[in-house]
């Protein structure tokens, strides 16, 4: 499934866009923990001006399609293919750059369970170009704020791809990782890395708090977004964030398939 008619008919059939699971109540509440500056939604964005309710409302519909209108508080949300596709396209763009530049580059993400196999394919493409994958910080302790209270978490790599495990005993049948949107573990990370000498990435791709995290300690940063994330759509508007593909990051991993496909022959990737 490579020709983009295919695609946008994939991306609305499995809920990737279209009519998505994200909820309109769900995603109006990160908008306002955002415009009161609160960590949770910030994920590592600290934002050069003040960003409003309603002004965030107007950035989301513009990069993501759901309605501009204040007034619509309930129901689903909506991306608008076309935005999704397009992003698709800057991502391939600077994939393939990367790929041609043999770059150094970190992969992470906070939704291990869901996009593992789409970041992992991008780690093993990009090896196979001659770029360096890193996966500096093994091992290390990261003390993440959760729901539940503070919780330490274990910084790992999966195929190259950075993700947190919980630093307790692992159970059988639990996912590979844990869902986070915290940016800490990329600062340990980078961190890591500076203090090895390097190198240092050139480019970070991810999701959550791996792109806004990185973004704001001014590396090239690129990745997914859901409606219920504004803060990597907000690093995008104010320079810090390069790409931003507008899409549900909660659906099936299988269903992220095509569009690893189609990155990788936009960029001119082997898979």
């Amino acid at each position: 499934m490579s020709s983009t008619a295919a695609l946008r008919a994939h991306l609305v059939r499995a809920g990737l866009a279209g009519v998505v699971a994200t909820t309109r109540e769900v995603s109006l509440r990160s908008y306002r923990l955002f415009a009161a500056g609160d960590p949770r939604a910030l994920i590592g964005i600290d934002p050069e001006r003040s960003w409003g309710q309603r002004e965030l409302i107007g950035l989301m519909a513009e990069k993501c399609g759901v309605s501009a209108d204040p007034l619509h508080t309930f129901g689903h949300d909506v991306i608008d293919p076309e935005l999704t596709l397009a992003a698709l396209g800057a991502f391939a763009d600077r994939l393939g750059l990367a790929a041609r530049r043999r770059t150094a580059v970190l992969l992470g993400t906070g939704h291990p369970h869901r996009l593992l196999g789409f970041y992992a394919a991008f780690a093993d493409a990009l090896s196979a170009a001659g770029c360096t994958v890193l996966t500096p910080a093994q091992g290390r302790c990261v003390d993440i704020t959760t729901r539940f209270g503070l919780r330490t978490h274990r910084l790992d790599y999966v195929r190259r791809v950075a993700l947190v495990r919980s630093a307790g005993p692992e159970r059988p049948g639990c996912e590979p990782g844990a869902h986070t949107h915290s940016p800490l573990p990329v600062r340990v990370a980078l961190d890591a890395a500076a203090e090895a000498g390097g190198p240092l990435p050139e480019l970070v791709i991810g999701d959550h708090g791996w792109v806004c995290g990185a973004g704001q300690l001014g590396f090239e940063a690129m990745g997914l977004a859901d409606t219920d994330d504004p803060a990597p759509f907000v690093g995008q508007a104010e320079g810090r964030v390069s790409v931003v593909v507008p899409l549900d990051d909660g659906v099936r991993a299988d269903y992220y398939r095509p569009l690893v496909r189609y990155v990788l022959n936009r960029a001119r990737l082997s898979p």
